[in-house]
């Protein structure tokens, strides 16, 4: 049974699992349903957003970047699925697939970020969530629904970091300034 995450909640993955080592880590949302008579005539807009994680070292230094511009890792433990450019449909709109034993051993953090590089503000999303599941199995084990709005274009989803040689991962939700993942490192900084 999938948890449901608090903001700020954190799991380990050990404690889920003694063999978790594919994960999918998948990102949903909806366009909101727009105010006003002509509007609704009209329905929602597409709404863009792109999931994206950066990978950290010990120091905290940003060490690689996957998102919808660069599909895959160096040493590809970490691919991005494909790019979903409207939020329509039900399940996952954007999946970034990683794999533990395959991370560089300088790896300690991935921070899990969806953003507009169009500029759609969170106003204009519904239903946004983040999700983990054994990529092996299917079997979901966390998620994190977004409940907050605002005019910021992008959020800090989620962190796994390494912890004594346990992974963990825990559910962040705080708004960020970038349209791009690479404009999200400040705010990726202050939640590792």
């Amino acid at each position: 049974m999938a948890i449901s995450l608090s903001k700020g909640q954190t799991i380990s993955l050990n404690k889920v699992s003694d063999n978790l080592n594919h994960l999918h880590v998948g990102v949903g949302w909806d366009p909101a349903i727009p105010k006003g008579l002509i509007a609704r005539l009209t329905g929602p807009k597409e709404i863009d957003l792109d999931a994206s994680v950066i990978t950290f070292d010990q120091k905290k230094e940003p060490t690689g970047i996957v998102y919808f511009g660069k599909l895959e890792s160096p040493d590809g433990a970490i691919k991005h699925m494909g790019d979903n450019l409207t939020g329509d449909g039900d399940g996952d709109d954007e999946v970034i697939a990683v794999d533990l034993t395959r991370l560089d051993d300088t790896t300690e953090t991935l921070v899990f970020f969806v953003n507009s590089y169009q500029g759609h503000t969170f106003e204009e999303v519904d239903n946004a969530y983040c999700r983990v599941t054994d990529a092996d199995s299917g079997q979901e084990f966390c998620r994190y629904t977004l409940s907050d709005k605002g005019a910021h274009t992008g959020v800090v989803m989620a962190i796994l970091s390494r912890n004594a040689g346990d992974w963990q991962i825990k559910a962040v939700g705080m708004p960020g300034v970038g349209r791009t993942a690479d404009q999200l490192v400040p705010d990726a900084l202050r939640h590792i």
